[in-house]
């Protein structure tokens, strides 16, 4: 990581209560942003808020209320890090229960949606912004060891979006990214996967998504990057390449 990589602003960090996003709150904190952290467990929202000297913001990403209630208590945001996610209830996929199912696409894709759609029109408005959204490798992989038959096409969901949403506001200053955390030992995680899984350090969805914050990558626009996979400093070097070949992207190849 470059320690250079110095930010300001406004960042809103989605499930930002625990796991994977309490962490990229504090590497935002740590980097100098004004952090604001959301999620629906009381508790957890405000003690990540109060270590990191941010907001809590507590409430539902998948009510329309509560994410026009986050934006309209913080004003303009500069990076918002669309991270709240589930994963679904594990059941066969005879026995899954049709609301739940649905329920997976509510928050992991409706929630994108909802908060890209407030945060967007402002940073427009200001000239610039950047938003990263966290997928998975379940949007491109076969098996994720998720039982879920949802959560997959979910994530894939959000990657297809994030990239159509990109290319809309490149010309406007607002850059959009998926990211894969890889796999990281979190609750959702728990009892999914082997001990010996190839587990991905928890630092290394931070130092992302605080590199991409930081503009350095911008030229990267739409692309998907995982965070294990592609650390900054190398993938720095790779960015022509990147662009040249149209890599990082989800394409059907003939």
């Amino acid at each position: 990581m470059n320690v250079d990589d110095r930010l300001d602003g406004v960042a809103l960090v989605t499930g930002g209560g625990r796991g994977i996003g309490a962490n990229i709150a504090r590497e935002l904190a740590g980097a100098g942003m004004q952090v604001a952290v959301s999620g629906r467990t009381t508790d957890q929202v405000e003690a990540v808020a109060d270590e990191i000297g941010g907001r809590a913001l507590v409430g539902d990403v998948s009510d329309e209320r509560d994410v026009e209630r986050w934006f309209n208590e913080l004003g303009d945001v500069d990076l918002l890090v669309n991270n709240a996610g589930i994963s679904g209830p594990t059941a066969a996929f005879e026995d899954e229960d049709a609301a739940a199912w649905w329920h997976v696409f509510e928050v992991n894709v409706r929630g994108v949606f909802l908060c890209c759609r407030r945060a967007v029109p402002r940073m427009l408005e200001r000239g610039g912004g950047r938003i990263v959204n966290v997928a998975s490798g379940a949007a491109y992989l076969p098996t994720s060891g998720m039982s879920s038959t949802a959560y997959g096409p979910s994530k894939a969901a959000v990657h297809r979006f994030s990239e159509l949403l990109a290319r809309q506001l490149e010309s406007r200053g607002v850059f959009v990214f998926s990211i894969s955390p890889g796999l990281v030992q979190t609750e959702m995680t728990a009892g999914n996967f082997s001990d010996d899984a190839p587990w991905t350090p928890p630092e290394c969805a931070p130092r992302l998504v605080r590199a991409l914050a930081s503009g350095r990558f911008d030229r990267l626009n739409g692309r998907y990057l995982h965070a294990e996979h592609d650390p900054p400093d190398e993938l720095e070097h790779r960015i022509g390449a990147i662009v040249e070949g149209d890599l990082n992207a989800i394409r059907l190849r003939r």
